[in-house]
C-alpha cells in the first residue's frame, strides 16, 4: 500500500472516532523524521486514546505494521509511529499550545476526501 493510500485510510480512521481538524503535512521537503504528519485533535483524554486506537485497529485489518504508540496514559498528545508516517493526536488545548501546523509551516498540506458524507 501506497503512503498517500495509508493517509487516507488511517484519517478516515481518525473521522471514524470523530477526531477534529484533521490536517495532512507532507514532510519530504522539509524533514528526515518522517514523509507525512497526520495532526489532528480530540476533545477529551477517553476520546485523544480511542482515535490511537482507531488508528491501532485499522492497521491491524490491513496488516499494516505499528512501530510505536507513545503517550497513551496521559493522553495530551499521542504519537502513533507507522514508519514514514507519524501521527500526532492531540488534546485540543495541547494541540493549540504545540501548533505543529506553525512549527512545519513550509511543509505542503494534502488534501483528504473524509466526512463528506451526509
Amino acid at each position: 500500500m501506497e503512503n498517500k493510500e495509508i493517509i487516507q485510510f488511517v484519517a478516515e480512521a481518525c473521522d471514524d472516532k470523530r477526531a477534529e481538524d484533521i490536517v495532512v503535512l507532507d514532510m519530504n521537503e522539509v524533514s528526515l523524521v518522517a514523509d507525512y504528519f497526520l495532526i489532528c485533535h480530540g476533545s477529551n483524554e477517553r476520546q485523544v486514546q480511542a482515535i490511537s486506537r482507531g488508528i491501532k485497529q485499522a492497521m491491524d485489518e490491513k496488516d499494516l505494521p505499528v512501530k510505536r504508540i507513545e503517550g497513551f496514559d496521559q493522553a495530551r498528545w499521542i504519537l502513533v509511529d507507522l514508519g514514514d508516517i507519524v501521527c500526532h493526536i492531540f488534546h485540543r488545548d495541547e494541540r493549540s499550545y504545540y501548533n505543529l501546523e506553525r512549527l512545519w509551516g513550509d511543509a505542503v498540506h494534502v488534501s483528504l476526501e473524509i466526512g463528506q458524507e451526509g
